[in-house]
Parts: structure tokens; C-alpha cells; sequence
């Protein structure tokens, strides 16, 4: 599906996509090799007309890259548009805020801005009722379909409207997951009061209130609810959360995923919850942040999450540890304590940065498995392992940072806890 996701082709092309033979065509591109297309396409033109094989190629590219996201067996039967790939939640996110959402006894949600359906979904399968609205035609018609699709429609109903006119009155939660990518898309939610659903094209929008529609809106759409949520990007600044509202920052695999503004739950409280495992870490108080001193035999990395959080201080108290430097977010302890929040390193190596010394190092202990980690450096990975040219059977870590204000090499590996 190559043409402008929000011109008529493009819906005619999508409902293409739904008959008997663009599913034909669409089960035979499963596998396909995208390095292979030209030649697929000229074969596939000789039985279907070219838009369709178009569009299949197009929704057979889509479908390769939600995978990651949806997981092969439902993104191999769900449709998709590119910025819809791009802004949908990570199902195992997505399961965990619905979740959340169904043990605080909500059975009713009201997904504002619902892009292509992976959040009604999730909340569809904690057997939450949805009503998931998006103003683009192509987009809600997507949602519908991944609804029906996995078998869904009965909890799930799509209706394509601006957000600024749904009634969420009957409804136990208001879900909102504005666009935060500029384009066309923003550009006209800027030049607007509201503009609900249809994601933005071109790159992120880091400002809040330039999402579509603003974040202010969604905040006062929040607050109508007994319970709420805002999906927001995770570099959002703390002074931006409103103090009735618990924020959360979520990882999954070690990677920051994304922030949740939630309300009814624990204002004012500051969360990170790592996944799959669902650890959670929370206050309502930060401590100070903690005191640095020299580097000892063991480095803690918190989660991205815990750092998005501000939540380092609460780590390092866990450990009876500080900070290596008062601007860097590694704690180093004399203790090797178990902790989710972080992962360990043990030390055998503190020096000044130094390349040719560092080259020295791993040359004499015969590393060639050399795991580059960097925090408060300029230096690229890659430039580092050109220029040090690991060779042998072991393997380390080394840490370009700074310690003490100093830049700094740590070399060391993984903690066994």
C-alpha cells in the first residue's frame, strides 16, 4: 500500500486487499523476500491487476515488520498502514496497560485515537468492551478489520469520527494514544483546536502540546473519566506531567517503550515497570539523588525506564551504592546485591580514556568479544572497536564514561548474581 494512506485509492486498495483474491494473494506473500520483489511483482502481474499486487506487496512488507511487534501469528493475519506500524503499542505493552486497566475493575474503554486497533485489541482480550475511534476512513477501516480478523468484533466496536465529538459518559475508562509524528497529519492538527486519530507522517514531535490532538486536550479529556490513560513519548519532561497523574515509563527487553499518564491511581507517583517480567518500581518521594564517589568493584546500569523515571536514587540505595559522577546515571557499589532494576558488571578495570592503553589491554587478555557501552562520551562503538581491533576467545565490557568529572574507560563483564 504505497499511495498517500489518506486518499481514496488507498481505501479502494485496502478493501482490495479483503476479497478472496487479495487474501489469496497476501497468504502467498508470507515468506516472500523483499530483495526478490520486482521479479514477484512481474509474476504476480500476469494473474492480478497491478494495484492489487501493488497494494499486497506493500500490506506483505507491513505485515513483516509488525511481526516484531504483534508477534508472527497475529501480525500474519491483522492489516496495517506505515505510520499505523510505526506508533502502535507493542502487544506485550499494550496486554500489560490493559491489564492494569481490568484490575482496577474497568470493563468499558473508550480508545480515543485508536490508530490501527493494537490497543482495542488488548484491551478486547482482558475482555474489556472498546469503543475505538479514529477520524481517517483508511485507518478505522483497519481496525475494523483487525477486530474481525482475530475474532474480536463482539467487544469491539470502530467508529470513524473526530475524538472532540465521542461522548465517553458511559464508558468506565478513556484510553488516548495522540499522534506524535509531524507531516501532514500533525500539520493539520496544529492548524486546529482538536484533531482526533489519523497518525502523523514525518518525524517525532517532541513537544507535547504539537501532538494531535495536544496533550492538554487529552488531559482534559482524562479528567471526564473515572479512569484514564495517555500513551505518551517517553522523553516527555516531568514538569509536563499534571500532579493528579501517576507516570509511568515502560520497558520491554531492556528497551524504553513508553510512558503512560494515568489517572484515578496514584497521583503524583512516579513508576518504571520493566517487561516481560512486570517488576515495578515506584515512589511518591523521591530520595535525593545520591552522593558520588569512586568507582568500586561493581557497576550497576539501571533500566532505561528507572532512568526515565528518575528513579536512580531509589536504585542505589537498594545497593549501597552512588553515583561514579554526579551527571551519569551508572551506580557503583562495594556490594553485589540482586536487583531487576539493574544489571551488574564487575570491575577489573578503572583508567583514564585511552585508546592505545585500552588496545594494550584486550591484545594481553586476548578479548575479541567486546562489548561497548558509553554514557557521557562522545566516542561511537563502532569507531572504538575499528580502532582497537579485538582479537581472541573472551570476552569483556568497557564502559567510555566519566568518573569524577574525568572521561573514563571501565573494563569489566557481566555479574553472576
Amino acid at each position: 500500500m504505497n499511495a498517500d494512506p489518506y486518499s481514496p485509492s488507498a481505501t479502494d486498495a485496502f478493501a482490495a486487499l479483503r476479497t478472496d483474491e487479495g487474501r489469496s494473494l497476501l497468504a502467498g506473500l508470507r515468506d516472500h523476500d523483499p530483495a526478490q520483489e520486482l521479479a514477484t511483482a512481474t509474476r504476480l502481474r500476469r494473474e492480478h491487476p497491478a494495484a492489487l499486487v501493488s497494494a499486497a506487496l506493500g500490506m506483505a512488507r507491513l505485515r513483516q515488520r509488525a511481526a516484531a511487534k504483534f508477534g508472527a501469528e497475529d501480525a500474519y493475519r491483522m492489516y496495517f498502514t506505515p505510520n499505523g506500524v510505526e506508533q502502535a503499542t507493542r502487544a506485550s505493552v499494550a496486554a500489560y496497560r490493559a491489564g492494569r486497566l481490568a484490575a482496577l475493575g474497568v470493563r468499558s474503554v473508550a480508545d480515543l485515537c485508536c490508530g490501527i486497533g493494537g490497543d482495542a485489541l488488548a484491551l478486547a482480550r482482558a475482555g474489556i468492551r472498546v469503543l475505538a475511534v479514529d477520524r481517517d476512513p483508511l485507518t478505522a477501516a483497519v481496525a475494523r478489520a483487525n477486530a474481525e480478523e482475530l475474532g474480536l468484533e463482539g467487544l469491539i466496536e470502530v467508529r470513524e469520527a473526530d475524538v472532540a465529538s465521542v461522548d465517553t459518559s458511559g464508558y468506565d475508562a478513556v484510553f488516548l494514544d495522540p499522534a506524535r509524528r509531524g507531516g501532514r497529519q500533525g500539520s493539520a492538527a496544529r492548524s486546529a483546536s482538536v484533531r482526533g486519530g489519523g497518525r502523523a507522517t514525518g518525524g517525532r514531535i517532541f513537544d507535547p502540546e504539537a501532538y494531535s490532538p495536544p496533550l492538554s486536550w487529552a488531559v482534559s479529556a482524562a479528567r471526564t473519566a473515572k479512569y484514564a490513560a495517555i500513551k505518551i513519548a517517553p522523553g516527555i519532561p516531568h514538569e509536563a506531567v499534571p500532579g493528579e497523574a501517576e507516570a509511568e515509563w515502560i520497558s520491554d527487553g531492556g528497551d524504553v517503550k513508553e510512558a503512560v499518564l494515568w489517572f484515578g491511581t496514584a497521583p503524583g507517583t512516579m513508576r518504571a515497570t520493566l517487561l516481560p517480567a512486570g517488576d515495578s518500581l515506584a515512589t511518591a518521594s523521591p530520595l535525593p539523588d545520591p552522593a558520588a564517589g569512586p568507582v568500586g568493584r561493581w557497576l550497576y546500569e539501571p533500566d532505561g525506564a528507572v532512568i526515565r523515571a528518575h528513579l536512580v536514587a531509589e536504585v542505589a540505595a537498594a545497593v549501597s551504592g552512588r553515583l561514579i559522577d554526579p551527571t551519569i546515571a551508572y551506580v557503583t557499589s562495594d556490594e553485589l546485591v540482586a536487583t531487576p532494576y539493574a544489571t551488574a558488571y564487575e570491575i577489573t578495570d578503572v583508567m583514564p580514556f585511552n585508546l592505545k592503553r585500552l588496545k594494550a589491554l584486550l591484545r594481553e587478555r586476548e578479548v575479541g568479544i567486546l562489548t561497548v557501552k558509553k554514557r557521557g562520551s562522545a566516542v561511537e562503538p563502532e569507531e572504538l572497536r575499528r580502532k582497537v581491533k579485538p582479537q581472541g576467545p573472551h570476552s569483556a565490557t568497557v564502559f567510555l564514561t566519566r568518573a569524577a568529572g574525568a572521561p573514563t574507560m571501565l573494563l569489566g563483564h557481566p555479574a553472576r548474581v
